[in-house]
């Protein structure tokens, strides 16, 4: 059977990758649409050449777009009587502290549609009050009425007593037809803290139709392939169960990139980092993770080639993301996506508003801004026009004139070749960017088109170093002791300078950075995540006692991973528990061994603890409130291929020369093919490599080395 084919869907482009017969690395990259995504990648599976019985693997941005642009769809939500505007009130967090009249974003679900059961579940798990059916009718005709196609049910404690969440349920469907989609918290997070719970249903009924269209849209154009989805715990899920559950994809792309970086770090170095600024000194608090929550994961001893930890850097066409990886993707249950709480498993990424086609622009004040609005794939960066005329008409019909994009300033300053883009299958306009960044400079009062651009450059740089800062030092992470992972189609151009901004004396640019988030899609294992509250305090948590806990997490893996096709036997069961000191309003994600009993867990507790916060308080009592368990079946194997090795000297890859600029002015820099560098060859900056997926940067006093696999491996040297 072919190897799978990883399809990562971007703002920009759509990314193919896969292994041919042969064993070599195919890529294809495809310009998006995002009106339909499907479109993109059944005429990029026509135009690529891969196998046409090849299982995919996708990355999907549908759940994603829907939530930022709110046009999920038409949701109700039906909870305890006294309870419907709770979604509204949240927790009354103020993520702008300074702002006098702070706006939240609306809801998902309008206040006519939220109704109110008359039923109670008391904190014991006792019925209080029976649920009252006949009660329900009038809400069930109105969201009939209202074309409702897709319910979220969330009843106080029902994850302690779930009767009347399911029967709720069975009136919903009962009452709308089969066609209405019903998200029970029971079944999407089964976990305490009513807010949290009820947010991540809502968001799981707004997008699950959308998102369960597309994919048997998808599935059908696709068929007889098998299709598989990327979640945003860096696993894959069978494409039914995504569609139903599709708040598990949130983070679908972006995971892909984390887990792809890890894959390719496996890679052997071929040179020592210099001692000093970037130097590999361990660790001394390795697993700190946003609000404290942390689940082991399955990709943890990933990247251990490099023998220390990596800072993922995906710059594509609309966004940057960051994450931090200290011996493994860095997971968490603690995630926000839209101004919502998302408390299922993802991996811990930072996003901002910075990519090739971001939009630079001059404010009233006269300071350059750069993003986060973005030109995105219609109509792109000023660069893909010949007619520069239309594609300013096409921008002004949605912003200000007076803007160009990341990719026109890389293109003025020589940094991206016109002839050279994509392989030379798309040409680049020059012109049509000069003109771009010419009106800027006149709205900057900058000098020249160059001036424009290098300042475009520079506040995209301080936008994505902000973000890096975010996970490591806001963190207490030393971001020197960690090797930069660009990869996107404009990681590499920007990494150096992210790099020297930071302190990292060391950059990781894989073989194929611009479809890495396809490539981690095929080094994704099928994972399936489960948990259930479990207040007990540690000292009664004997391991006969925490077995019966996961008793029914076991029977719903097994049963759910078997019904997907894999084997029972070959699965890797990870058991977790969420505790805290009694008192405390957050928890932290432990490891959990069966049999472990009371000591182990208080002593992972205590140092778990000391590890996120510096201390810990082992005369204080220790409660259990969460037990978790994921399921990971076999990863399909992959392996990258082994490139011939060769010498130091990469003449056979020369192109020649040309200017480029690099701080104040164009300097001679040499230019390389990245398809015939060898392992071995050394390149010293300043230059540029060319490749078909993106362009790699050098900047002068950097110089690349390339491993085994092909890596490229750029230290500043000192």
């Amino acid at each position: 059977m072919p190897t799978p084919i990883g399809i990562d869907t971007g703002g920009t482009f759509t990314d193919f990758i896969w292994l041919d017969d042969d064993g070599r690395l195919r890529v294809h990259k495809q310009p998006a649409t995002p009106d339909d995504p499907a479109r993109a990648i059944v005429a990029g599976l026509a135009a690529c050449g891969a196998p046409p019985d090849a299982p995919i693997v996708h990355g999907s941005t549908v759940a994603t777009n829907a939530l930022l642009e709110r046009r999920g769809a038409r949701a109700a939500l039906i909870t305890t009587a006294g309870f419907g505007d709770a979604l509204e009130i949240g927790r009354q967090h103020r993520p702008d502290l300074y702002a006098l009249v702070p706006q939240k974003p609306p809801p998902l679900v309008p206040q006519d549609w939220r109704f109110e059961a008359d039923e109670r579940v008391g904190a014991r798990g006792e019925v209080v009050r029976p649920l009252d059916e006949a009660a329900l009718a009038p809400a069930l005709a109105q969201m009939a009425a209202a074309g409702i196609e897709s319910v979220a049910v969330c009843l106080l404690f029902s994850f302690l007593n779930p009767a009347h969440e399911r029967r709720v349920g069975e009136l919903v469907r009962a009452a709308l037809g089969p066609g209405v989609l019903v998200s029970l918290s029971v079944d999407i997070l089964p976990e305490y803290r009513e807010y949290e719970r009820l947010a991540t249903t809502v968001i799981n009924a707004y997008v699950a139709p959308l998102m369960s269209r597309y994919l048997a849209r998808l599935a059908a154009a696709l068929a007889p392939r098998r299709l598989a989805i990327m979640q945003s715990n860096g696993g894959l899920i069978d494409a039914a169960a995504a569609g139903a559950q599709a708040a598990r994809t949130a983070l679908s792309g972006p995971a892909g990139g984390v887990v792809g970086a890890l894959f390719v770090a496996q890679d052997p170095l071929p040179n020592p980092l210099p001692q000093g600024e970037g130097a590999r000194d361990p660790l001394p608090n390795p697993l700190p993770r946003g609000e404290g929550v942390r689940s082991p994961s399955p990709w943890e001893g990933l990247g251990e080639g490099l023998g220390l930890n990596l800072i993922t850097f995906d710059m594509g066409g609309t966004s940057t993301d960051v994450a931090l990886c200290a011996g493994g993707a860095p997971l968490t249950t603690a995630g926000e996506i839209a101004g919502l709480p998302l408390r299922l498993p993802l991996i811990d990424i930072h996003t901002v508003g910075a990519g090739g086609g971001s939009l630079a622009a001059v404010d009233a004040g006269g300071a350059l801004l750069v993003g986060p609005q973005s030109a995105g794939a219609n109509p792109g960066p000023a660069a893909y026009h010949a007619d520069y005329g239309r594609w300013r008409a096409m921008l002004d019909a949605h912003f200000p004139a007076g803007r160009a994009t990341v990719s026109d300033a890389n293109l003025v300053l020589g940094r991206l070749d016109p002839a050279r883009f994509l392989g030379g299958t798309m040409p680049l306009y020059e012109a049509s960017a000069r003109r771009a960044l010419a009106d800027l400079a006149g709205a900057l009062g900058a000098a020249s088109p160059e001036e424009a651009a290098w300042a475009v450059i520079r506040v995209a740089n301080a936008g994505m170093e902000r973000a890096a800062r975010r996970v490591s030092v806001e963190r207490g992470h030393d971001p020197r002791r960690f090797t930069l992972v660009a990869f996107g189609g404009g990681g590499p151009l920007h990494a150096c300078e992210l790099a020297a901004a930071l302190g990292v004396g060391r950059v990781l640019v894989p073989l194929t950075p611009g479809v890495l988030s396809a490539l981690g899609m095929l080094a994704a294992a099928p994972t399936r995540d489960f948990s259930t509250a479990a207040h007990l305090p540690a000292t009664a948590a004997d391991p006969a006692r925490l077995a019966a806990v996961f008793a029914p997490l076991l029977a719903r893996a097994r049963d759910e991973m078997a019904a997907e096709g894999h084997d029972p036997a070959a699965l890797t069961l990870r058991h977790s528990l969420d505790a805290r000191y009694v008192g405390q309003s957050h928890e932290l994600t432990i490891a959990h061994a069966p049999g472990d009993g009371p000591a182990e867990v208080t002593a992972a507790f205590h140092a778990a603890h000391a590890a996120r916060f510096g201390y810990a308080r082992p005369a204080a009592a220790v409660e259990i409130v969460t037990a978790r368990l994921a399921a990971v079946a076999p990863a399909a194997p992959l392996a990258l291929p082994q490139l011939a090795p060769a010498g130091p000297d990469p003449a056979a890859a020369h192109l020649g020369h040309k200017p480029v600029w690099f701080g104040g002015g164009f300097v001679p820099t040499a230019l390389y093919d990245r398809d015939r560098l060898r392992p071995g060859n050394v390149v010293a900056g300043p230059a540029v490599v060319y490749q078909y997926d993106t362009t790699t940067i050098i900047p002068p006093a950097w110089v690349a080395r390339v491993a085994a696999t092909g890596n490229l491996i750029i230290s500043r040297e000192v």
